[in-house]
């Protein structure tokens, strides 16, 4: 391979644009660990090629060359793959690597074999920045690819763009904000995934069209949080709604936190429904704490939240799981993982079960936190979703042929227009159109699982 070339403005949380400054430069893991801003501590001195603290230890990614350096093309990952958040990073990378796998033992893309670059950044911004700023330094590194987050992605965006001579695009963010599809960002990125004001659009037009007008707002106090906040708002005022009540967590709260204050708080605003921007962990928490504490209202999720995990926090050591996950709504950006009539979704099913694979190992990528324990999932929204990335950016690369070059993604992602990703919805790019599908699912639990809902009315009908 030829040595490469060199959506919505953040919310107020999103760090300014990386700039040259003085100072020592700290090691990555002083400056992960301390959670100090990254662009304040490493200067970057003669664009990417300073910052020399921020090296991680060789070794600590996944890198298995075939036998030269131009047979392989890498995609720099960084994501959620320790903490509270990390099945969304670990489950996105297993679908995708259920693709590359079975891509990878059958010639690759044009003869060349793609690989990760993994970076763990436990879904929080400072070492999200980092990461992105030691990921473009990396020459060897094609592409960014399946972050995980609001909150991460909307400050790193700043560090594409400051350094947008290098030509490095962030594909198929698993987050459905705005910032990677507006001015003064949106060209540095390219989304696969349904936006959240689609999702939370959807959400508030079903509700309402059962007669569940009044609709607070459960929210991660953040970018993520916030911006599905603004949806669900600019949906309910098309219909001249307001939000009647909201309450927020915080970013990194646990299952086994108590939500009470946050329940009371709306249930005094008593809602018909309430609408959660949020993790699995603390999603799953005041669902639970809802229940117990009587407010029996249909509860949405956005397909951020990791519907499987959220279920299985629910359920866990529950005779009666049923009657505590009863009012759940999830909205998704990806069709039923159950759906087998999709061509996509029997061949994730079939790569999935071939391969099943295994979460990275610590040789893979060196953790933020160490040691959590973490199940896999069979399938999930999450995995399929990593899936379909996966496929999707193989074709794009394809499209590239022999000479694959930063300089040449953007039209080969233009050349995307029609493209039948298997999904029962064409996948279409252009100057003017950077996310490719537009669809939202809606999905009940039934049986240990979220499956499609076709019935608002029968199920949360006022």
């Amino acid at each position: 391979m030829g040595r490469p070339d060199e959506a919505g403005a953040p919310e107020e949380t999103s760090a300014p644009e990386p700039r040259e400054g003085e100072g020592r430069p700290i090691s990555r893991r002083a400056l992960i660990r301390s959670g100090i801003g990254a662009l304040a501590g490493a200067p970057l001195v003669g664009g990417l090629a300073a910052a020399d603290g921020l090296r991680r230890p060789p070794g600590r990614h996944l890198r298995r060359r075939w036998a030269s350096p131009d047979d392989e093309i890498v995609l720099g990952v960084s994501a959620a793959f320790s903490g509270p958040s990390r099945a969304l990073g670990t489950e996105l990378y297993r679908g995708s690597m259920a693709y590359f796998s079975h891509l990878n033992e059958n010639g690759g893309v044009n003869g060349r074999r793609l690989s990760l670059r993994l970076l763990d950044d436990g879904y929080q911004p400072d070492p999200c920045v980092a990461n992105t700023i030691e990921l473009m330094r990396d020459d060897s590194v094609f592409l960014l690819f399946n972050y995980v987050g609001t909150p991460t992605v909307t400050r790193a965006l700043p560090v594409l763009k400051k350094f947008r001579d290098q030509q490095v695009y962030l594909f198929f963010p698993f987050t459905g904000a705005e910032p990677q599809r507006e001015p003064p960002y949106g060209e540095f990125a390219f989304n696969l995934r349904a936006s959240y004001r689609q999702e939370t659009a959807g959400l508030v037009d079903n509700f309402l069209a059962i007669g569940r007008r009044r609709v607070a707002v459960f929210y991660q106090n953040d970018a993520y949080g916030r911006s599905g906040w603004a949806g669900v708002r600019e949906a309910l005022a098309a219909h001249g709604e307001t939000i009647v009540g909201e309450a927020t967590y915080t970013r990194g709260t646990q299952f086994d936190s108590s939500m009470r204050d946050q329940v009371e708080v709306l249930e005094r605003r008593s809602p018909d429904a309430i609408i959660c921007i949020g993790a699995y962990a603390a999603c799953a928490a005041f669902a639970r704490d809802a229940e117990e504490l009587g407010l029996h209202v249909p509860v949405a999720n956005v397909s951020f939240v990791g519907s499987e995990n959220l279920l299985a926090l629910m359920s866990e050591g529950r005779s009666d799981a049923g009657s505590h996950t009863r009012w759940l709504v999830n909205s998704q950006v990806v069709p039923s993982y159950a759906d087998t009539s999709l061509r996509a979704v029997r061949e994730y099913h079939e790569l999935m079960a071939r391969y099943d694979p295994p979460p990275p190992t610590p040789d893979q990528v060196a953790r933020i936190v160490e040691n959590e324990e973490y199940e896999t999932v069979p399938q999930s929204f999450v995995s399929l979703e990593g899936f379909l990335n996966a496929k999707l950016i193989a074709e794009i690369i394809r499209r590239m042929g022999d000479d694959p070059r930063r300089s040449r993604i953007e039209d080969a992602v233009f050349q995307v227009r029609d493209y039948d990703l298997g999904v029962g919805e064409r996948v279409r790019f252009g100057p003017g159109r950077r996310q490719g599908l537009q669809r939202v699912y809606y999905t009940f639990p039934e049986d240990g699982r979220f499956v499609p809902l076709d019935d608002w009315a029968a199920r949360f009908g006022a």
